[in-house]
């Protein structure tokens, strides 16, 4: 008679969270890969989605222990690296590159072996393909470029906008997401061209916009071409406020100029740890400076809040693929930046800002604010 009751006194401590279940004891921590592009034209980018999945996974190392594997630039790169991950045994959940091409190279493998891919990828066609395995944890493009084209004509109060795309997915995303919200604000876009990430000069395209006449310069590029393209206006006459995509925001892609080169340069991101704000967002940004010996961008954050709404769901109790991915795709998780919830399709951020620059320092204030949608 006594051994029944034991067991029941220990059911009900367990049930009551006295005690952890057995299968929480007798578990080992996970592995989590982590497949981000640290080397090429992405590398500024990957390095803080990297950072970012690091600085969750080291408050639990109990639950989860990293794999990081560099996916490049080449989607058959980051194919690799998945193949790899998996064939070393059960993962709950891979992070997963932010380059675009590579996440659409990897979402038939993700939906075949069942397994979640939590990334901060801004391709909006990467959660329009209707597969269930896919959460993105940075505003997409319908996101940041509503944002993006608002504030250059609603602050900006511009008409004429010039854009300069990049010609990767990415790039093309952003693009037609721009030529949309700029057509609904009633604004005619005066230029538009898309530019390979290996261009090293930025002044002849930027000469033909002038052309145009544009009364806003709009760039939607990655890092390195950011700083390229801002360098080179500033060096041009006539040449009208900037507002740039993402990358801007990053302190890596600031630190390429001078302050003064910065100057009435706006931006648009997700999130901008540096600018300040909640004591918890500061702490955080002292924590990664700790760290890393760097400052944090808007993907370190948005990567970090991601990989912790993973490791919530394993404190929940789950383990396998099917149990993370459903805990992703129905649970509300209160982040950094932002709170974060599936839309159905897999978006979880719903917030943006825009950032800017005044010329005395390469650290951005926050201009506006469009928080679920709204101003």
């Amino acid at each position: 008679m006594r051994f029944p009751r034991f067991v029941s006194l220990f059911a009900l401590c367990a049930a009551a969270g006295a005690l952890p279940s057995p299968f929480a004891m007798a578990a080992d921590p996970v592995r989590l890969p982590v497949l981000v592009p640290v080397t090429g034209f992405l590398a500024l980018e990957g390095t803080s989605q990297r950072n970012g999945a690091l600085l969750a996974l080291k408050t639990a190392p109990d639950l989860a222990r990293p794999e990081v594997q560099d996916t490049a630039t080449a989607p058959e790169t980051a194919v690799n690296a998945f193949e790899k991950a998996l064939s070393a045994g059960p993962v709950p959940a891979v992070v997963a590159p932010m380059l675009g091409t590579q996440m659409l190279a990897l979402l038939p493998l993700a939906a075949e072996r069942r397994v979640p891919l939590v990334t901060v990828s801004g391709t909006a066609q990467i959660t329009e393909q209707g597969n269930p395995y896919v959460f993105r944890f940075f505003p997409g493009d319908a996101v940041v470029k509503q944002a993006h084209a608002r504030f250059v004509v609603e602050e900006l109060k511009a008409t004429r906008p010039a854009v300069i795309y990049q010609t990767t997915a990415y790039g093309q995303s952003g693009r037609q997401a721009l030529a949309e919200a700029f057509k609904r604000l009633g604004a005619t876009v005066a230029f538009e061209e898309g530019v390979a990430p290996t261009v090293k000069d930025y002044r002849p395209v930027l000469a033909k916009a002038l052309e145009a006449r544009p009364d806003a310069l709009v760039l939607h590029l990655h890092a390195g071409p950011t700083a390229l393209a801002i360098r080179a206006a500033a060096g041009m006459a006539g040449v009208p406020r900037i507002v740039a995509g993402s990358a801007m925001h990053q302190p890596a892609t600031a630190a390429l100029l001078e302050p003064a080169e910065l100057k009435g340069v706006c931006a648009e991101s997700g999130s901008s740890p540096i600018s300040g704000g909640a004591p918890a967002l500061e702490a955080w940004t002292e924590a990664y400076r700790a760290a890393f010996k760097d400052d944090p961008d808007a993907f370190a954050l948005a990567q970090y809040d991601g990989t912790m709404m993973v490791l919530a769901a394993l404190r929940s109790g789950a383990r396998s693929p099917e149990q993370v991915r459903d805990y992703l795709a129905r649970s509300t998780h209160r982040g950094l930046a932002m709170t974060y919830r599936s839309d159905g399709k897999g978006n979880m951020a719903h917030d943006a800002l825009i950032i800017c620059f005044d010329g005395k320092d390469r650290t951005p204030r926050v201009a506006k604010r469009y928080v679920q949608g709204t101003s």
